[in-house]
C-alpha cells in the first residue's frame, strides 16, 4: 500500500479545509497513493462552542464528508477521513467526533467515534474539556480494506494501550491515530506513544496530525504538534513529515506484521492474574 498522510492547519472554516484537503489528496493520488490519511477534526478545528454550534452539522447533512467520498470515487483511492466534528442528535447538544473509512467506491465503510476525551490541565494557561463540547463513543472498530484489517482510533486514545491491544486482537494490521495533538504533549510525548503502541501491538501505526497555529474567527488560536507518522511494526520510524503542512507519501508492506510478530508474539502470551 502506498500511503498519503495529509498534514493540515485546518481553520473553522468548513469550506477551506475541504478545499484543502481535495488539492492535497488529488496530489496525493499524483504521486500514486492508494489511501489517503486526514487527521482529525480536519472539517472545523475551534476552541468556540458557539462557532462549532453555528458550522457543525448532522451526519446526514455534512457537505464535507459526501464531498470527499465523491473524490475517493472520481480518483479510485481509498481514505481515512481522520474525523469530522459532527452534530448529533443527543439531548445534551454535545458533537460526535467521527471517523470514517471510505472506499475507492466512495463508500462508506467504517465509522468510529473517539471514546476517551481529553479533559486535561496541560498547564494553568492550556487547558482543555473535549467532554464539555463532544459525547464520547462507546465501540471499537476495525474496518476491512483490501489493504488490510484498521482498528480506528483518534488522538488521546493512544494514551490507553488496551484498546489497541484489544484492536489488534480482533485483527487489526494497521493502527490508525489522526490527531489535533497538543503542541505541549505532543513534543514530550507522541512519538513515544506512537512507537509503544506498534511494537506492544506488531502492527503498522498511521498517524495524521494537525499542525501549526489555526486561525479562528472566534476563541483563541490553537496550536498543534504536527509530526504526522508511520510507524512499523518493529518501531521503526517510516517518516516524520516534520510541522509544514503537505503530503508525506509512504509505503507500508503489510508482510512486516506477520514477520514481527513471528519474532515477538506477545499478543498470544497474555495471562490471567490476581492483584489490585
Amino acid at each position: 500500500m502506498r500511503a498519503a498522510l495529509l498534514q493540515m492547519t485546518s481553520s473553522d472554516v468548513p469550506e477551506e479545509n475541504l478545499a484543502t484537503a481535495s488539492a492535497m489528496m488529488r496530489e496525493a493520488k499524483a504521486e500514486g497513493a492508494d489511501f489517503a490519511f486526514l487527521p482529525e477534526v480536519m472539517n472545523c478545528l475551534s476552541t468556540s462552542r458557539s462557532r462549532q454550534n453555528e458550522v457543525l452539522r448532522l451526519e446526514e447533512e455534512d457537505a464535507t464528508l459526501p464531498a470527499l467520498s465523491a473524490l475517493c470515487a472520481e480518483l479510485g483511492m481509498w481514505a481515512l477521513i481522520g474525523s469530522l466534528g459532527l452534530k448529533t442528535h443527543d439531548p445534551d447538544g454535545r458533537f460526535a467526533n467521527r471517523s470514517f473509512v471510505i472506499s475507492d467506491k466512495g463508500e462508506i465503510v467504517a465509522r468510529y467515534d473517539k471514546i476517551h476525551m481529553f479533559d486535561v490541565d496541560v498547564t494553568p494557561e492550556e487547558t482543555y474539556r473535549e467532554s464539555d463540547g463532544y459525547r464520547p463513543g462507546d465501540k471499537a472498530v476495525v474496518a476491512e480494506t483490501p489493504f488490510g484489517a484498521i482498528g480506528m482510533t483518534i488522538c488521546y486514545d493512544v494514551r490507553f494501550g488496551a484498546l489497541h491491544r484489544r484492536l489488534a486482537k480482533a485483527g487489526a494490521q494497521i493502527l490508525t491515530v489522526p490527531a489535533a495533538f497538543s503542541h505541549v504533549t505532543g513534543a514530550a510525548h507522541w512519538e513515544t506513544l506512537l512507537r509503544a503502541r506498534a511494537i506492544e501491538t506488531g502492527c503498522f501505526v498511521i498517524a495524521p496530525a494537525q499542525t501549526g497555529t489555526h486561525a479562528t474567527t472566534r476563541g483563541q488560536a490553537r496550536r498543534t504538534h504536527g509530526h504526522s507518522m508511520v510507524v512499523a511494526p518493529w518501531g521503526e520510524v517510516l517518516a516524520d513529515a516534520g510541522t509544514e503542512a503537505g503530503v508525506t507519501i509512504v509505503d507500508v508492506d503489510l508482510s512486516l506484521v506477520q514477520k514481527a510478530r513471528r519474532q515477538v508474539p506477545a499478543l498470544q502470551h497474555d495471562r490471567e492474574f490476581d492483584g489490585p
